[in-house]
Formats: C-alpha cells, structure tokens, sequence
C-alpha cells in the first residue's frame, strides 16, 4: 500500500502566530491561502490552519507510558535522524514541551522516539520516531 498524504485542518485563535510557528519554527511551506486560513506543507501532509479567534483548546489528557498524554493531539511520524534534527531545534527555540523529547517503551514492541508540545493556539502536537517505520508502526 503506498502512503498518502493526510489533510486535516484544525482551529487557531490568531493566524498571524500559526504562521510563524508552522513556517518558521516547524519549516513548513505555505500553499493557498486566504485571510482566514492557510494550507501548509506539514512533511508532506496537508495541514490547514483556519482562524477562529474565539478558539481555546481542551486540555484532556490520557494515561500512556507514565505520561498524561494530550488529547486530541496530531504529528507526523518520522525517520530517527529528521525527529532528532526537529528535536534540536525546538529545543534551542526554547519550546516549552507538554511530555519532554523521550524513548517511549524502551526494549518493547512499540519502541519509539516521542515528544508532545503545543502550538501558540493549544494544539497538541506529537513528532515520533520508529527504528523501522514500516516495520515497527503498527506492530503488536
């Protein structure tokens, strides 16, 4: 099966800050775009940001790992050296992490490199990291 890409638009209060954390921090190009939201370039997924002012996220979390794990949360999955490389560089802009940069199940089936942090709206975002991704992503 070959992989395609993801389109999901989420709510942010104020375009202007999404389009510099997804741009300037995440890297992401910009595609159309219209006064109230902006399609990106989300390592190759389609991510729309549409402007809500009135947007407050929910702040649930779910137990995994030892971790309150935020839910609803969205990411990427990606290979080791690109999620350590965005790693880095989130961690010199001074990103406040929600669940720090860690090996989540280490020495277990499901092993994988996972960290959790928010954009300036509160959307939950999670990067992840498998030894082998098409091996190891949906292993039980």
């Amino acid at each position: 099966m070959t992989l395609t890409p993801f389109h999901l638009a989420i709510p942010v209060h104020n375009l202007e800050l999404a389009a510099a954390f997804y741009e300037g921090l995440l890297g992401c190009s910009r595609g159309r775009e219209a006064s109230e939201w902006i399609d990106f370039n989300l390592y190759g997924h389609q991510l729309v940001c549409h402007e809500v002012p009135s947007y407050t996220a929910d702040r649930a979390s779910q137990p995994v790992d030892g971790q309150g794990v935020p839910v609803p949360h969205f990411g990427v999955v990606l290979e080791l050296p690109d999620w350590r490389a965005l790693r880095d560089r989130l961690v010199s802009a001074s990103i406040e992490f929600v669940i720090e940069p860690y090996i989540r199940f280490e020495g277990e089936v499901g092993e994988q490199a996972t960290m959790f942090f928010l954009d300036p709206s509160g959307n939950a975002i999670e990067f992840k990291s498998f030894g082998n991704i098409g091996e190891d992503l949906f292993k039980r």
